[in-house]
C-alpha cells in the first residue's frame, strides 16, 4: 500500500512539473515571443566645419561653444607671419613691374631724346664733309692728279661716316618712338602677373579671419587660444539647428510599405511628447547591416534601411542625440 502511494506521489510530481513547464512556455510565447519590437531613432542636424586654407596660430576665438551665430559673424582670428611676409614681397614685385611698365609706356626722357638728336646731327655733318671730300678726290682722280689708292681711302671714309650717321639716326628715332609695342605688352603682362600675385596673397590674408557661412550653433571648438592649426585643420563645428531631422535604422520587414513622403508618429522620451514625422530619405545600409537567416526554418536575409524624416510640428528644446521611438 505504501508502495502504491509512493508511485502515485511520483506521478503527481511529474505531472505537476510538466504542467508548470507548459504554463511557463505558454506565457513566454504569448508575452516575449509576440512582443512588438520598438523602432528607435535619433535626432540629428546638419553641420559644417570651419577651417582655414592657411596655417596659423589662434590669435582670438570670438565665440564659445553653445553660442548662436549668424552668417557673416567673425568666429576666429589667426596670426600668420608667413602670409604677411609674402604679401610684402608681392606688393614690392607689383611696384617694380608697374615702374617698368610706366617707363616702357612713357618712352625715353627729353634729355635722352635731345642727346640722341645732337649725336645724329654731328654724324650727319661728318657724313656731309666726307661726301664732299670724296667728290673732290674723285674729280682729281679723273684728272690723273691723285692715285686710285687715295680715291679708295676717301671713299671708305665717306661710307664709314654715312653708316655712322644712319646708326645715330636710328638711335634718335628709337628715343623718339620709345619702346616697341611688344616690349610694352610684355611690361603690361608683368604688371598683371604681379597684381595677380597680390590678389592671391590677399585671398590668403582673408583666410586668417574666419567667418560663419550660415546661421547655426557652435557645437565644438577644437584648438585652444594660441595653438597652431595646419592647412585645412578644423577649428570648430557649426550645427544648423533649423535643419533638424531624425534617423531610424529599420529592417525591411518592419518598413510596412513605407515610402518617401509618408508620415508617422514618434514619441520623444525627453519631453514626453509625440512628433509627426515626414519621410524624405530611404536608403539601404549595405551588406554590413543585413540580418542573416539561419536557412533552416524557411527564413530569408533582411536588409536594414536608413530612414530620415523631418518633424512637421517641431518644438523648442529638441537637440541632436535625443531619442525618438516610432509608433
Amino acid at each position: 500500500m505504501n508502495e502504491k502511494q509512493q508511485n502515485k506521489s511520483v506521478m503527481l510530481a511529474v505531472v505537476a512539473f510538466v504542467l508548470v513547464v507548459l504554463v511557463v512556455g505558454a506565457i513566454g510565447y504569448f508575452t516575449i515571443g509576440t512582443a512588438k519590437e520598438e523602432i528607435q531613432g535619433e535626432i540629428e542636424v546638419e553641420e559644417y566645419r570651419v577651417s582655414s586654407k592657411v596655417p596659423g596660430r589662434i590669435l582670438e576665438l570670438c565665440v564659445k561653444e553653445g553660442d548662436y551665430v549668424k552668417a557673416g559673424d567673425t568666429l576666429a582670428i589667426l596670426d600668420s607671419p608667413e602670409i604677411k611676409a609674402k604679401k610684402a614681397q608681392a606688393e614690392s614685385a607689383d611696384d617694380a613691374a608697374q615702374a617698368l611698365s610706366d617707363m616702357a609706356q612713357a618712352g625715353a626722357r627729353q634729355e635722352q631724346i635731345r642727346g640722341a638728336y645732337e649725336l645724329f646731327q654731328q654724324a650727319k655733318a661728318g657724313a656731309d664733309v666726307a661726301r664732299k671730300s670724296y667728290e673732290r678726290i674723285q674729280r682729281l682722280f679723273d684728272e690723273g692728279v691723285v692715285t686710285a689708292q687715295k680715291r679708295d681711302e676717301t671713299y671708305a671714309a665717306y661710307k664709314a661716316m654715312e653708316a655712322q650717321m644712319k646708326a645715330a639716326k636710328s638711335q634718335y628715332d628709337m628715343a623718339v618712338n620709345g619702346a616697341r609695342k611688344e616690349e610694352k605688352r610684355a611690361a603690361a603682362a608683368q604688371v598683371n602677373r604681379a597684381k595677380g600675385a597680390v590678389q592671391e596673397v590677399e585671398a590668403y590674408m582673408h583666410e586668417t579671419v574666419q567667418i560663419a557661412q550660415m546661421d547655426g550653433e557652435v557645437s565644438d571648438i577644437y584648438p585652444k587660444l594660441g595653438e597652431l592649426v595646419g592647412t585645412g585643420s578644423p577649428i570648430m563645428t557649426i550645427s544648423m539647428m533649423k535643419d533638424i531631422y531624425a534617423t531610424f535604422n529599420i529592417r525591411e520587414d518592419q518598413l510596412n510599405g513605407m515610402k518617401v513622403g509618408d508620415t508617422f508618429a514618434a514619441f520623444c522620451p525627453a519631453f514626453g511628447k509625440e512628433l509627426q514625422m515626414k519621410v524624405y530619405y530611404i536608403k539601404d545600409q549595405g551588406s554590413y547591416a543585413t540580418w542573416k537567416a539561419t536557412k533552416s526554418n524557411g527564413q530569408y536575409d533582411l536588409k536594414t534601411f536608413e530612414v530620415k524624416a523631418r518633424p512637421l510640428n517641431p518644438f523648442d528644446g529638441l537637440r541632436p542625440g535625443m531619442t525618438l521611438v516610432k509608433k
